[in-house]
This record gives C-alpha cells, structure tokens and sequence, in this order.
C-alpha cells in the first residue's frame, strides 16, 4: 500500500526551494494553486515534514517538479492525484499530532501567570505534582474528634487532613483510563492537564495519541451557540483550524483509542448547561472508552458525578516542590541572571523557614499563593511585615479576582452579594466559629449561622423553609466559587486556611461600627488574652486597627490583673523588680522578663545567648542558676562529680567581678576534695561535707547576687505564672506588629511591663 503521507528530501527541499523563488509567489499564492485553507502544509512541505500524499504531488506539479524526485523514499508506484489511499492508524496520528501540534502548543505550552505582564513558558515553571488516590472529603469522621486537636498538633493547611500515600500525577493518569482530577482553587488542577498535554504533543508521555484540550465552559457555551452539544462536533471543529477536513479520520482516530481527552474546568460550566455538558461527556466516553480521558474540577463540584472514572485529588505541596518552585520562579520570571534566581531563590527558602515566617509556610502549599508569596519577595526582599495586607490579597484573589482572570462567570447564588457583603458574611462565621472554638463544624450548623445572618439583614424577608435553601445553596456557592469553606470529611466542613478563618475573625472585630461596639468587641477579645489559640487574632486585630492603643491598654490591664490578687506573686514580683534594678544600666522590662523566666525554669542555651547579650551580671546569674539546679539532681553516690563541681565554679569564677563574692567561692572551691586524692578519702569528704557545701554555695549566691531563693509555687500558681508571662510576650508581639500606637503609649506600656501591682498604684498615683 502506498504510503499516505510524502515529506521531501534535503536535497529535494532546496530544489523546491528555487522553483518556488523562480516562480515569484508567496506562500499564500501557492495555497490558493492547490486550494489549501492555511499555509500550514506549504511550511511543512517546505522543512521536510509529512505532508499529505495528495497534497504533496499537486505542490510538486504546480512547481513543475517530479514528485519523486522531490520526495524522501518514494514509493515504487506511481499515484495520481486525486486517488485515494487509506493511511494506517500510526499514519493518521503521526499527521494529525503533526498538524495539531503548533494549536497544542499555542494553547497549552504557555501561562499567563497572575500580575506578570508577560506569558511564560509552562516548562520553565511547572512542578510535579502528587495525587492523593483517596479523596480527602470521603473520610468519616466525628467533628468532635477534630475539635479535641491542638492546632499546634495538626498542619495548619490541611486542618486535619490524614496523611495519605501518594503518587506522581502522570502516574495516576497511566494508572487509569478515566480520570476525574479534583482540587482546591489555585492548586494547579488548570496547569497539570496543559502539561500533560505538551507532554504528549513533545512524545515524552502517551506519543501513540492524539491530545485534545478542552476549556469545558468554551465547549458549553459553543455548544448553546449553536444549539450542538456534542463533543465530536467541537473537537472537529478545533481539528479543522489545524487542517483535519475529514470528520472520518477522526472518528477513526477516536474508534481506535488514539485520543488523549483532557477536558478542564466542569466546575466552571454554569447550572444551566451543566447537566448537558455531562451527559454528552458520560456518553462521549462511553463510547469511545478506549481513549484515555482526564477531566479536572474542584473538589467541592464532586457531586456531578462522571460513569466509569476514578477521582483522585491533587495533593498540596511538599517542602520539596516548594523549594523546586521558587528555584524556577525567580530564574524564569526574576529576569536576572541564572546564578542571581537561584541566589534569590534560596534567600526565600531561608527566609520562608524562618519562625516568625510560619504562617506564609502554611499558605505557599498550592501553586497561586506560592506564586503571590515569590512575586510579593521579589519585589520587597522579604516577607510583609503585616500579615493582613497578604491575607487580603489572598481573599480577593479567592473571592472573585482568580476568576476573573481566567475568564470564568459563576452562577449567582449569592443574593447578588458584593465583595463587601461577601466578606461580612465571611467574617461572621469566621467570628462565631472561632470564638465557640469550632475549627470544624457540622455541615447543619454552618448551615443555621448563614440563616442567623440572612435573617438580621433588614431586605431579607423569607420564610424559615426559604431560609434553610437558601442558606444550603450559600453554603454550596461558598465552597464550590471560592474555597473559603470546605468539606473535610462527610459532612464536616472548615476554613480551607486557619489564617483565613483567624483573619476573618479579626476583621471582624476592626469592622465594628461605632465606637461603643468596639470597646466591647476589644473587651471580648482580650478576654482571651491567656488562650494561644487567640494568639495570632490579637495580632491581627492590632495590625488592622487605625490606632491600637485601647487595645494594648487593655491587654496591659488585663495582663496586670492576673497576678494582682495574690499575694504570694506579688512578692515575687517585687524580687524580679528589686533584682533588675540593682543592675547597671538595665533595660528593665527585657531584664524583668528575664529574671522571672530564670526563677521558674532551668536555664537554657537561648537563655545563655540573651544573657550574653545583657549583662555580664545576668550571665553569671544564669551560670549559678545552671550550677545549683544541678545539684537538685542526687548526686549522693557519685563522687566524682567534685571534680565537675571544680571545674564549673573555675569557669564562673573567670566572670566573677565581685572581690566578696569571688573570694567566697575561691574559699568554697578549696574546700573540695583534691583530683589526686584516693577513692576512699573522695567517698568520706563527699558522705561528710557535701550537704553543707552545697548549702553554703546557695548562701553566698543569695547574698551577693539575690538569686536562687525557695518560692516554692504551687501548681495554680505556676500555671498563673506561665499564663502572665506568655500574655506580657503577646503583649511585646503586638506592639511589635508594626501596629499603630502612639510613642506615648508605648513608652508607658514598655515601662510598666512586669511591674508588681505595688508599683502600677504608685506610678499612677504620680501620674495624676
């Protein structure tokens, strides 16, 4: 059998080359002689590619060439043009992959990434990505299982999610013929099925097919245009731009399973055109099942369900995607040179491990918020200082801004909501969830707080049954437009971020109207002062605050009056106070901070580095306080640690600036037992001497350097203790926040941190 298609020789290329110049036409003259459409297979037949057999001759003869001069192994026999000759199934997709590979690569080879002015080349930019097997929504869990999580427990992105195996994503799509890919908003579902499809139109994944991509909410609004909803149609049509007339060569195509379907987006179809678009993908697929199809749609749409194919989700990333990421965004999209994106590129790592950074590490899981976090670095060398702007950003970008840049119309099943009303209604969920400490929730119960909030509008006039639809279809929409609420696990939903849902709660809290509402709001929310999880919503609120002084005021009174009704606190407090004070040049409120952290705990290296960083003082404070919990250890029966003793009290000497103290351990240390002496006069001094060597050295601390005396807490008041330390160190965060604070106020905040009560009463009474 003759071979279908010719392609020209190299030598046959340059003689057609000089006909064509000798002639005098253009490419477009040289169509129109044998009635080609498009000049696509004038530029094949041209750089020596397979052109139509048919085609091939009519070139040759309107140049006055031998056809089988021209061609590259001819084939014995002579064919005349117009004959007919069926090509073989490798043939046909050999020259339809050759004609549609330009349309592929124009379509899928490129991204029009968010904010970047410029498109940019998929491979210089896409990662792998994993596929979770098992939907993490179809897990069966109890809410207050989840509940009893520490968020410190649990990935503040997944909110819970069970760890699963997973496997590359091109694995998956070999793994099954029919695949339904579903994902969150932005985490790449768009992305992965264009690169599937370069794959397949370079060779390098599934070269025995044809690709085929398909945006589904183009194919359904074609498909109401012209009153057509069939996918063959559609797919025809696209062929026909690349030069594929014959609607049978594709049927072919599709009969013999030579067709790589990847259809994107039936989430994006509106209501009205999606229970058509499935149905003609239930039967397109049915019918010619021995084709390989891939459709994605976010998670949250997984109800419109498809006959035979398997769903898998897209995984977020891992710390390695995150770091192969950001390497090929600053080299790609940096425009420096390739050493400088690297260098760049690891500075963000670095810094994106940084721990005051943990809360852009729990975002920069899916591709658009990395994306957002590489651009925002980019431009400022580091991370914002303030959160809430990120956080916006983000919001915007989820609530409408994402859609709109890829072009997609949601359905209205919003009451026509505006941003402003949608971040209300946001912000009220967030607020009561969070405050009832709900990180998870019942479907039921999210469903009654939407009513809760539908019924206080003053336009809302439904009835109860009107109420509970509509509030499910909000629920819905929220889920399936934005991401913002997602279901965990049957039935149980959450914030997709707790970043979102803590700055929600914050917003919540700054958008109060008047003055009154939001001294009471301030109020409700340093009632939580003690409680970590509120941690970063105090943050928030003070971040997002025109000016924060009520609310450090009132964390600062809040903080005071821990302690202030005992007794026994208040005492140890005026120690801390007295002890700052005697040093030289103090700062008081991080030398306070210090001296109480020191009484309650062992001391640490990070305690030795500040200490360091202080005083001398407080360094060789930190050194007794190291020596003399030791001794607290048994250390009855090991005689050999006279020997250690020795040897520390040699190391604090060398920082000992006191002639007193100095020459009170001096005399405490030739009290030891000699190195060369024997074991049994070592056991008698240790037996005899040790308890009241031991005792002496607590009293030499206590009287030059007042540290080390028996507080002797209780567990109540250890906890206290704890709590009013840690709410003084959300305090410092706050006013660290690049918040709005007067100097005033801070200055008299820095000044009275850790103060006994006795103190705050006679500065106060001073002040007035």
């Amino acid at each position: 059998m003759a071979k279908r298609s010719l392609k020209a020789s190299p030598a046959g290329i340059q003689q057609a080359k000089r006909a064509f110049a000798l002639k005098g036409w253009t490419q477009e003259n040289l169509a129109g002689e044998v009635n080609l459409k498009t000049r696509q297979p004038i530029w094949r037949f041209f750089t020596g590619q397979p052109v139509d057999r048919q085609v091939f001759m009519e070139l040759c003869q309107v140049l006055d060439l031998d056809w089988r001069e021209i061609a590259k192994n001819p084939p014995a026999e002579f064919l005349e043009p117009g004959e007919s000759v069926e090509p073989t199934i490798d043939e046909l997709v050999a020259e339809v992959r050759s004609q549609h590979h330009d349309t592929i690569q124009h379509r899928c080879g490129i991204l029009q990434l968010l904010d970047v002015r410029h498109p940019v080349n998929i491979d210089d930019i896409y990662v792998d990505v994993n596929i979770l097997e098992a939907v993490a929504n179809q897990q069966c869990l109890e809410v207050s299982a989840l509940n009893n999580l520490d968020p410190a427990d649990f990935n503040r992105m997944g909110l819970g999610i069970i760890d699963q195996p997973q496997i590359p994503g091109v694995e998956a799509v070999k793994t099954y013929g029919k695949l339904r890919v579903l994902g969150k908003p932005g985490i790449g579902k768009t992305t992965f099925l264009q690169h599937l499809a370069v794959q397949c139109n370079q060779g390098e994944f599934a070269p025995e097919q044809v690709p085929i991509f398909i945006l589904l909410r183009e194919f359904a609004e074609a498909a109401k245009h012209q009153n057509d909803v069939s996918l063959f149609d559609y797919i025809h049509r696209i062929l026909v731009r690349s030069g594929l007339t014959n609607p049978a060569q594709l049927e072919r195509l599709l009969i013999e399973g030579r067709v790589l379907m990847l259809m994107d987006g039936m989430d994006e179809v509106i209501n009205q055109d999606i229970s058509a678009t499935i149905r003609e993908i239930r039967s397109f697929s049915d019918k010619y099942h021995r084709n390989r199809f891939v459709v994605s749609c976010r998670t949250a749409a997984q109800e419109l369900a498809l006959h035979g194919f398997t769903d898998v989700e897209i995984s977020p990333f891992s710390p390695e995607q995150i770091t192969t990421f950001a390497q090929k965004w600053f080299v790609t999209l940096g425009r420096t040179a390739t050493s400088q994106g690297q260098t760049q590129a690891a500075e963000f790592i670095e810094k994106l491990d940084l721990p005051e950074n943990w809360q852009f590490r729990q975002l920069v899981v899916t591709p658009l918020f990395l994306h957002l976090s590489c651009w925002l670095f980019q431009g400022q060398g580091q991370f914002p200082t303030k959160r809430t702007a990120f956080y916006k950003q983000g919001l915007d970008l989820l609530l409408g801004k994402w859609d709109e840049t890829k072009g997609v119309t949601r359905d209205d099943a919003y009451r026509e909501f505006l941003l402003p009303q949608k971040m209300r209604l946001l912000s009220q969920l967030a607020a009561v969830t969070f405050e009832k400490g709900q990180y998870f929730f019942e479907q039921r119960v999210i469903e009654q707080y939407i009513e809760d909030y539908l019924e206080n509008l003053p336009e809302v006039t439904l009835q109860p049954e009107e109420l509970q639809l509509e509030s499910e279809a909000m629920l819905k929409a929220i889920e399936a437009q934005h991401g913002l609420l997602i279901e965990r696990a049957r039935g149980i939903f959450s914030f997709s971020y707790l970043v979102f849902q803590e700055y929600l709660t914050a917003r919540k809290i700054v958008a109060t109207h008047n003055l009154s509402a939001l001294e009471q709001a301030l109020g409700g929310l340093v009632s939580h002062i003690t409680d970590p999880h509120w941690h970063e919503v105090f943050l928030l609120t003070a971040g997002m605050l025109r000016s924060a002084d009520s609310l450090v005021q009132l964390m600062k009174q809040e903080v005071d009056a821990l302690v202030a009704q005992d007794p026994h606190l208040q005492d140890f407090l005026m120690w801390v106070n007295k002890k700052s004070k005697s040093l030289p040049n103090p700062k008081l409120a991080t030398t306070r901070a210090f001296y109480l952290a020191l009484a309650q705990d062992s001391p640490t290296a990070n305690q030795f580095a500040l200490a360091s960083t202080l005083d001398q003082g407080i360094f060789l404070d930190t050194a007794l306080e190291n020596l003399l919990r030791e001794f607290a250890i048994d250390h009855s029966q090991n005689f050999a640690y006279a020997h250690a003793c020795s040897e520390a009290l040699n190391n604090i000497l060398v920082i000992v600036l006191d002639a007193g103290f100095y020459k009170s351990l001096q005399q405490l240390k030739e009290q030891l037992p000699a190195s060369h002496q024997s074991q049994e006069q070592l056991e008698t001094w240790w037996q005899n001497n040790y308890a009241n060597w031991v005792e002496q050295l607590k009293d030499s601390v206590a009287k030059y350097r007042n540290i080390h005396h028996p507080w002797k807490f209780n567990p109540e008041q250890k906890q206290v203790l704890n709590r009013y330390y840690d709410a003084n160190q959300l305090l410092i965060d706050c006013l660290n926040s690049n918040c709005e604070v007067t100097e005033a106020m801070r200055k008299e905040i820095e000044a009275t941190l850790l103060l006994p009560q006795k103190e705050l009463d006679d500065r106060e009474w001073q002040n007035n």
